[in-house]
């Protein structure tokens, strides 16, 4: 039996890839294998069209084919989270997609455009929320510059139930926290290396790319910090760092990147990343990836 959302919302929320085929085009049956290992470990919460997914590189047509597709290969057996954003009109039209697919919930991009502005964010969750026919809202904070009042409004938009939070300011969201709903989930949206300090202020939860290819490891964190132990977090985190620390390379340009380089290795081909990302790690990026799915026996 699926979770139920409230508590998948707490656990993992683990973004897949997008896969490509050999002319570029998306190729959503490449997911199968790494979703059935996923949901088997027992991640929570996968999420289509979320960053790892590279949304922005997608458009929106492929966007609703990807959410429909996951949404079949899921079956019903985990809530799925699904990322919407763009446009007004691009976000609300995938909305109504997701929720024709049967998302659980959305997660709701904060807006890239140049002029947004804090209440316009505001109009913004509350009108793809009304598109989505009444879908529980996640926030996904990338942004924290509109400060706590902007995030307080934001989380008052009926139909918001949470926020994964993206910005490295864990002090920020403390104060966040104290100010708004007490129902309000707060989740580190950040993946494993940032959850033990998010943890120490009050989130729960965590994103992930990691459960694309070591998904049981990203259980044993989250088993970890939900029983309060952060010096067995800790050393589990440190023997994964190296992945993450890959992903960040080139400004974070190479975030996707690691991911699918270390999908080939393993046998999960997914294609490559769309430009602007990176295509290939270079060969020092490499070793180091190949080192570090040799060094946990991925290989």
């Amino acid at each position: 039996m699926a979770l139920d959302l409230d508590t998948a919302l707490t656990g993992i929320s683990g973004i897949l890839v997008t896969p490509y085929d050999e002319t570029g085009d998306i190729a959503p049956a490449r997911l199968a294998p790494i979703i059935d290992r996923a949901v088997s470990a027992g991640i929570h919460l996968p999420v289509v069209n979320g960053n790892t997914g590279e949304f922005y590189a997608l458009t929106t047509d492929e966007a609703c084919t990807m959410v429909a597709e996951v949404a079949r290969m899921i079956d019903g057996r985990t809530p799925l989270l699904a990322g919407v954003g763009r446009g007004i009109r691009d976000a609300c039209r995938l909305a109504r997609a997701s929720a024709d697919a049967g998302a659980a919930a959305l997660m709701i991009h904060q807006p890239p455009d140049p002029f947004v502005s804090p209440r316009g964010t505001v109009d913004y969750v509350r009108a793809v929320a009304d598109a989505s026919g009444g879908l529980p809202i996640m926030l996904y904070l990338r942004n924290d510059a509109i400060g706590v009042s902007g995030i307080r409004a934001l989380c008052e938009v009926p139909g918001v139930k949470g926020v994964k939070w993206a910005t490295p300011n864990p002090l920020k969201l403390a104060e966040a926290k104290a100010v708004c709903d007490p129902a309000i989930v707060w989740v580190d949206g950040l993946a494993e290396v940032w959850a033990p300090a998010f943890y120490a202020v009050g989130a729960r939860g965590f994103t992930s790319g990691l459960i694309n290819i070591w998904p049981e490891r990203s259980m044993a964190i989250h088993a970890a910090l939900e029983a309060g132990d952060y010096g067995l977090a800790n050393q589990l985190i440190a023997d994964m760092k190296v992945f993450e620390d890959v992903r960040a390379q080139e400004l974070n340009g190479t975030n996707v990147t690691g991911v699918k380089a270390a999908l080939q290795t393993l046998g999960m081909d997914c294609g490559p990343t769309r430009a602007p990302s990176a295509w290939p790690l270079t060969g020092e990026q490499q070793a180091l990836m190949q080192a570090f799915l040799t060094d946990n026996k991925l290989i």
